[in-house]
Formats: structure tokens, sequence, C-alpha cells
């Protein structure tokens, strides 16, 4: 592949709900999309970090940086075999992984496409169709929780993730157990408790959650074993894993049960099928997290779900839960047995409404050979 062009596009996309977590409240999401062309066919990518340095130090501005000033610069004009080629454009930038997977994923794309299959099966994926799980933020009230439960319950989804933080916990948990007493139903903390609160954490092993996720500080794994060896309910890592190596590590010393793979958090395609394969051969499952992804990035992570350990539902949901309006079409839909079917179009099979896209685009930058 000849990269001959690379675009750049920050879209706002307004939410059709808040978004509230223990960092904050998100209502307008920023978007870096990319394009890569070699001239024939185009390739899309989307960079998931978040407005603000919250969940990962980087964000939409730094991403744009670094692409712009960095990674992008040294692609452009450049003949690579295949998308894996794309790791000595990003060699020695540490860190600023959801940067790097903006460009790496849209490659993969750009590949598949060139080579007429989808992504998913170029990736090496055998599922046919993903189980599907969704993510309920802080809501005003227990009741609003339950009754967005019902509606997600009602549609099919197969796995309810709710965010927790200290004082929306234990209560809120048993609650929603008491409502839903067989459904899937885990609880998200995103670093927001110390082992200080080990006895909570045990008061919520009482009411079946199969996995807390990311409970202790984003960089402390050695905590996370500790917390596990106290309670009975299997931690998940999630900020806390940016490589293979990391999962290696965490695995163990027994800092977790599960691994959530974000294709942003990890540098894309290539990184999350390495952490996945680890995960694998050690028995550990995995599931893919999501970002409050655009249609682009959404296509990706229905392909990177195809692979066999993602053995739990993700949050790869509907469009029509987060969009007035997605910028891919089909947008993607939800099976009332709460599944997405594979496409079999070349790449992320989906196309990108691009009159949409001009339209949501406050800056762009374009780069050629």
């Amino acid at each position: 592949m000849n990269i001959t062009r690379i675009e750049m596009r920050e879209l706002r996309m307004q939410l059709l709900h808040p978004f509230e977590t223990s960092f904050g409240v998100t209502q307008e999401r920023r978007i870096v999309l990319l394009t890569v062309s070699d001239g024939d066919r185009t390739g899309y990518g989307e960079v998931t970090a978040g407005e603000g340095p919250f969940y990962s130090h980087e964000t939409s501005e730094t991403a744009w940086h670094v692409l712009r000033d960095f990674i992008i610069p040294k692609a452009i004009g450049k003949e690579i075999e295949s998308a894996p080629g794309f790791a000595p454009f990003a060699q020695g930038i540490r860190g600023h992984h959801m940067a790097k997977a903006g460009l790496e994923t849209a490659l993969w794309d750009l590949e598949a496409k060139t080579k007429g299959i989808p992504l998913w099966k170029m990736l090496g994926g055998r599922r046919e169709r993903i189980d599907c799980g969704v993510s309920i933020g802080i809501q005003p009230s227990i009741d609003k929780l339950l009754a967005r439960i019902e509606t997600e319950v009602n549609a099919g989804y197969r796995r309810i993730k709710i965010k927790i933080k200290p004082g929306w916990d234990v209560e809120v948990i048993r609650q929603v157990r008491e409502a839903f007493p067989k459904i899937l139903l885990m609880g998200d903390a995103n670093s927001a408790y110390t082992l200080a609160d080990i006895d909570l954490f045990r008061k919520m092993d009482r009411y079946d959650v199969m996995m807390f996720e990311q409970p202790l500080h984003h960089e402390d794994m050695i905590d996370h074993a500790e917390l596990q060896k106290h309670i009975e309910t299997p931690i998940c890592l999630d900020e806390s894993i940016h490589s293979a190596d990391d999962a290696r590590k965490a695995i163990q010393i027994g800092a977790c049960r599960i691994i959530n793979i974000k294709l942003g958090r990890v540098g894309g395609h290539a990184q999350a099928r390495a952490v996945h394969d680890v995960c694998r051969d050690h028995g550990i499952p995995v599931w893919c997290g999501g970002m409050l992804e655009s249609g682009v990035g959404r296509a990706h992570n229905i392909a990177l779900s195809s692979l066999d350990n993602f053995s739990l539902p993700g949050d790869v949901s509907a469009s029509k839960r987060y969009w007035k309006e997605d910028i891919i079409a089909p947008e993607v839909e939800v099976s009332r047995e709460g599944q997405i079917a594979q496409r079999n179009d070349p790449g992320i099979a989906c196309a990108v409404k691009e009159d949409l896209v001009r339209k949501l685009t406050v800056r762009t930058q374009v780069f050629q050979k």
C-alpha cells in the first residue's frame, strides 16, 4: 500500500443523553476521524480519546498534535506491505496509543478493502455474531437507573454495566439486583476506589456481580492483586492494560480474572490481537470496551470482537443509543437477541456518510505525497 493521502477531521457530535462516570459528565464528543488513501481506496480510523485528560492523559487535542507533528509526517508517501507495518511510523513516541490507533486502524481498513475482504476476517475472527452489552452512566436517581436498565433489557442486551463511584455503589447494586435478579451485571469504577474500600467491595460481593472493572488506581496492578485476594467477584482490568506485556504481568500476579480490550488504549488492532492472544493462552476471557465512538470506531470494535476469546458481551451497542444520526450507513443495529451480525462487505463493511461528516466537521488538515 502506498500512502498517498491522509486527512484528519475533527467532528463535534452531540450525544443523545449526557453520560456520567466517576470522571465527570460528557455531552458533546470531539472525534478525530482519520482517512488514509492509496489513490484508489480509502480506509477510515477514529481517535477514541476523550475531551479531557481524565480516562487517559490523551485528549482529542493532544492526539491531533501528535498525529500532525510526529506520526503522519513519517507515514505520508510511504509504501507498506501490510497494516502491521505501521509500527515504524510511531517508533520512539512514548504513549499516545489513541493517536497511534487512529491511523493504524485506518490502515487495517484500507488493507482489507484492497484485498476485498471484511476486516473481521482479515483479523482472523470467527464469531459471525457478537453478544452485546450496554454501559449506563451514573443517573440522577436509582429509580431512573432502574428505568434505563429495563429499557435496555427489553431491547435484548445481554449484559448491563453500570458506573459506580463512592456513594453510588452498594445500595445501587443491591437495588439493581433486587429488581433484575437474572441479568449479567457488572460495576465499572473507573479507578474511583482504594484498598481502604475492601469491606465495601465485600458487601457488593453478595449481589452476584459478574465483575468489577478497574476499581483501583489506573496504574496500580499490585493493589488490584491484593483486592482480588479478598473478594469473590472477578476484577477486570481496563486502564492498567496498554500492551500484551501488561496483560501478561497482570495475569501473572493475580491482579485480574478478566481483561477489557479497547483499541485506542492499546494502540490499534495489532496490539489488541496480541493482548487477546496472551489472555487466551492463560485462560482469561476478554471483552471489547467502548469509548462513546462514532460508527467508524464502533465498526472497528465489531470486527475486533469476532476473535475467539471475546467470550463476554462487550460495550458494542447500537448507534441509536448514542446519536440522532450516526456517520455510517448502515448504522449499527442490535437484534432482539442482543447480538450484532458481522457483515461481509470489504473493510469495516459500512459506508461513511461524507455529507454528514462535512456538516459535523470543525477543522480539517490534509497531508499529500
